[in-house]
């Protein structure tokens, strides 16, 4: 004999219905156009690579046959996984596709803000997010330098190197790995190749981050040479080791301490200030008063990652606090969202972020600038 189903069991059980409905995914089917068996082998990657690294990000599952998709998963994170698949098709119609492509389409300012666009009908608004995607990456200022052409990825890049070309001071603040230093020299070397400036100056002040200079052999400019590996590294790229080496030896290309920067007036140049948290007040202003006509400088620098000495108070926060709104300097902020490393680099951005927000008196540093 079947014993009886209390009401509470109903009830668990309808409430375990519900949430199954209620959690179960979602199927979102479309195909790519047109149908092109080495495009979509150039957009699955090997062995499924490329859409390995898109289900991870979004938490979504995707299937194909050819060029017929299938995504299962969160409505949002579908509709926007949709679009990605989309544009990067769209890419392979003239560029072979590489994981490091694919990681920088997913940190794309676009992609994130259509993930936060929650409850969105995909066939009702497929073609305005696609156009609003696609003209985040269209129509972009291309860096062209002698060994390579950069592309600026997302809304603050994009931005950043407009404001470079466009103001004679330009900062750009923000984590590792947000492209900032890396772009600078783009536009340095751009500018040198057309003829627009008749030198580049690398520039970086002399603080020890934990290292003491004085053991370094050499004098100050030899021992403040190995903190400048990424501006050389970016140079070799772009220009290659050969031009590089003789670009150096004319004085064409120049490294400067910061400290050897006083009393010099710069003409017709381009000037990177990299590492500029450990800057003082007064290093600081004296480096933005040697500014001369034709030049164009730009300022990159951490605000989280300062090596003053306790006390001292950095010249980076304190100049976009005095020159926030003066004609023709330029200030770009860059968030982890920006990042675009390794994705754990963002990560571990995100978390050093919320930790020094929970226990703001962990940073000294801070708390003196």
């Amino acid at each position: 004999m079947n014993s009886p189903i209390s009401s509470s069991d109903q009830t668990n059980s309808l409430q375990k219905q519900s949430e199954q409905t209620i959690t179960a995914p979602e199927s979102l089917q479309f195909a790519l156009e047109p149908n092109d068996s080495r495009r979509l082998a150039n957009l699955c990657g090997l062995l499924g690579q490329h859409l390995h690294q898109i289900e991870k990000h979004f938490a979504i599952e995707i299937r194909n046959r050819g060029n017929d998709f299938a995504l299962l998963g969160e409505r949002t994170a579908t509709t926007t996984a949709a679009q990605l698949l989309r544009h990067l098709y769209a890419e392979t119609a003239s560029a072979e596709l590489t994981p490091d492509e694919v990681h920088l389409a997913l940190q794309t300012s676009g992609i994130e803000a259509l993930m936060e666009q929650l409850n969105t009908p995909f066939e009702t608004n497929r073609t305005a997010d696609l156009d609003a995607t696609e003209s985040n990456n269209s129509g972009v200022t291309l860096i062209r330098t002698k060994k390579c052409t950069i592309k600026p990825r997302g809304a603050n890049q994009l931005g950043y190197v407009k404001a470079v070309q466009t103001n004679d001071i330009n900062f750009g603040i923000g984590p590792a790995g947000t492209g900032k230093t890396y772009l600078a020299v783009a536009c340095a070397v751009e500018a040198l190749l057309k003829d627009q400036i008749e030198r580049i100056l690398l520039v970086r002040p002399a603080v020890e981050a934990g290292e003491k200079l004085g053991f370094l052999p050499g004098d100050l400019a030899q021992k403040v040479d190995p903190y400048l590996r990424p501006l050389y590294d970016a140079l070799f790229e772009m220009l290659g080791f050969d031009t590089v080496g003789k670009l150096m030896e004319r004085g064409v290309i120049e490294v400067a301490p910061l400290a050897f920067m006083r009393g010099r007036t710069l003409n017709n140049s381009f000037v990177i200030l990299d590492e500029s948290q450990n800057t003082t007040r007064e290093q600081m202003k004296m480096f933005l008063t040697r500014i001369g006509f034709g030049t164009t400088a730009i300022i990159t620098g951490d605000p989280t990652q300062i090596d003053l000495p306790r006390g001292m108070a950095s010249g980076l926060r304190h100049a976009v606090e005095v020159l926030e709104g003066v004609p023709g300097i330029s200030f770009t902020h860059f968030s982890s969202k920006d990042v675009v490393r390794h994705p754990i680099v963002m990560r571990i951005v995100e978390a050093y972020d919320a930790f020094e927000k929970l226990n703001p008196n962990n940073n000294q540093h801070n708390q003196a600038s």
